[in-house]
């Protein structure tokens, strides 16, 4: 066995303890109540340089009085019988981007419903109030409760974005599926732990994984939450049990539907450890991880063409 194997073998039977609170079914199923209220949104036909495919601007009700800010995409007419969904979360400081991005998807026959993640480099604002300081970035905004935390309006965002890609009228419910990097993977697999009615979930390089591990070694938006908790070292506890509430790797058991993820061994943002601790717990009996030896954090070479692989076995 050389060392690449090697070092795979070791993160495939990476299971750290959980770190879980003892109301985690409570708090998530005070979300869930909160994320299940009517979707109000409205949609408005956007002009785009596509000839055969429909775009839209949707605008939902998020978590805290929050307009969330999402495209609709349709495919060509000829792909529509009936029509699957995936709904896409960006990366961390990103936005849902520009309808174009989306072709590839389009010309495989999916409707794209893509969303903003609230506060961040989109159309979206952030309505959710603020009772003490922060770090720069946005995820120490309520660090210090889960009730009211980034983490959780985000949270709620995501799952309001799956109800509301089911509810169009267009779309085959049965066949929303959820996809992202980074944060994006985070949310997604997050999506597939609080909303069993997702067909299927891909989610590469995922972050919000092994949480209180990133804080010691990652360089990506978790450092944000170790800044914070060097400013106020007396926070630490009240800092890591929130993130706890978060953590892929404590509610991955929940994750039954089939999911697909995707690790770099050299991603210093979020470490092979980390998302393999998260994958590991994954209880669906249809998971798979690719892990990419020399890969940082980034998206893996053919990740559409794989993606809509992934998603036709489930379809």
């Amino acid at each position: 066995m050389n060392a690449i194997e090697s070092r795979i073998r070791s993160l495939e039977h990476y299971q750290p303890p959980l770190t879980a609170p003892g109301d985690l079914d409570v708090f998530w199923e005070r979300a869930r109540r909160e994320a299940a209220e009517p979707i109000r949104y409205t949609q408005e036909p956007i002009q785009s340089p596509f000839q055969h495919a429909e775009v839209y601007k949707v605008v939902l009700e998020g978590a805290a009085n929050t307009p969330l800010h999402a495209w609709y995409l349709l495919p060509p007419k000829p792909l529509r019988n009936p029509i699957p969904c995936i709904v896409i979360f960006h990366g961390y400081s990103a936005s849902k981007g520009r309808p174009e991005d989306y072709a590839a998807w389009l010309l495989m026959g999916y409707a794209v419903f893509a969303i903003d993640v609230r506060g961040q480099g989109g159309e979206t604002g952030n309505g959710l109030p603020q009772q003490f300081g922060m770090t720069k970035g946005w995820i120490t905004q309520g660090i210090l409760d889960p009730e009211h935390s980034y983490f959780r309006a985000a949270a709620i965002d995501a799952m309001r974005a799956v109800r509301c890609a089911m509810a169009l009228p267009e779309i085959d419910a049965d066949r929303v599926v959820a996809f992202g990097g980074s944060q994006g993977g985070g949310l997604a697999l997050l999506a597939s732990a609080l909303e069993p009615n997702l067909r299927a979930a891909i989610a590469h390089v995922p972050n919000m994984c092994h949480m209180d591990f990133g804080m010691l070694h990652s360089v990506g938006s978790i450092s944000e939450a170790s800044e914070f908790a060097a400013r106020f070292p007396d926070r630490l506890g009240q800092v890591l049990t929130t993130l706890s509430y978060f953590d892929i790797m404590n509610v991955a058991h929940w994750i039954s539907l089939p999911v697909h993820v995707s690790v770099g061994l050299k991603d210093t943002t979020c470490l092979p450890e980390t998302v393999f601790a998260a994958f590991n717990r994954i209880a669906s009996t249809n998971k798979s991880i690719e892990a990419h030896p020399f890969m940082g954090h980034a998206m893996p070479p053919g990740f559409h063409a794989a993606g809509h692989a992934f998603f036709s076995r489930w379809m």
